[in-house]
């Protein structure tokens, strides 16, 4: 019997930087009530507040849910309020390196984009992240910047030479997040086997970057079972499943 899902966020749960629908809430709400769930995501903790626990019933179940922002690189439980476990901050010489080697390795014509929403380079603490047309950016726009994740690859080749001791995947519609060597969904999941004590054959990952170089793909080289989806709806699917084995065992 399976004793954590773990779920990466935008693109599994919800559309990129979007909001749990109804639909989704009422899944999770239920899942919650049957075993643990952690979300693991490239995206800070006020994305988290904003598309999961703004729509999830605030209960007892919390207790069952436990949050890794920016791939793993933060750990929050939740024991009457959200606690911070630990933060694997960079150091400011570390930033500027990370954000001057992006600068250079998207500085081509062919990946600058005509228009943009927000910032292009986010540095959220414990990781620097790149969305190719701005961490606003509409996510039809985003759809159509990058389907095949061709010009991410091209920037994450370059990104490799130039600061190999980074750890450097590909993720959501449009981003590529930055962590320190080692700190990965790979790194959030042993984090999560040690905090809580369950054994990594005993979770699921659910995600929709499985692939080598995807920034769920560490997950499953953890050792987790994972699940790969295209989209949120196929998630949704997977829940039911898990949701109706686990209550019948």
């Amino acid at each position: 019997m399976k004793k954590l899902i773990v779920f990466d966020l935008d693109g599994t749960l919800a559309e990129s930087k979007s909001s749990l629908d109804a639909e989704m809430a009422g899944l999770l709400n239920s899942l919650l009530g049957i075993v643990k769930v952690s979300v693991i995501s490239g995206g800070d903790w006020t994305q988290f507040e904003k598309q999961v626990l703004a729509h999830l019933t605030h209960d007892e179940r919390l207790k069952n849910l436990f949050l890794l922002p920016t791939c793993g690189t933060k750990f929050y439980e939740y024991d009457s309020e959200w606690k911070l476990l630990y933060s694997e901050d960079f150091t400011d010489e570390e930033k500027t390196k990370i954000i001057s080697s992006l600068k250079r390795a998207t500085g081509s014509p062919d990946l600058k984009p005509k228009q943009t929403w927000g910032d292009i380079i986010e540095d959220r603490g414990s990781q620097i992240t790149f969305s190719g047309l701005g961490q606003q950016a509409p996510l039809e726009e985003k759809e159509k910047w990058d389907p095949d994740f061709g010009k991410r690859k091209t920037i994450k080749a370059l990104l490799d030479k130039l600061i190999p001791e980074f750890s450097v995947r590909l993720g959501g519609a449009t981003s590529i997040d930055i962590t320190k060597p080692g700190i990965d969904k790979a790194y959030g999941i042993r984090k999560l086997r040690d905090i809580l004590g369950i054994p990594i054959r005993e979770m699921i990952f659910v995600g929709d970057a499985l692939f080598p170089g995807g920034n769920d793909y560490p997950a499953e080289e953890a050792g987790a079972v994972s699940i790969e989806v295209k989209n949120p709806h196929e998630t949704k699917r997977v829940i039911e499943a898990i949701v109706a084995c686990l209550e019948v065992s």
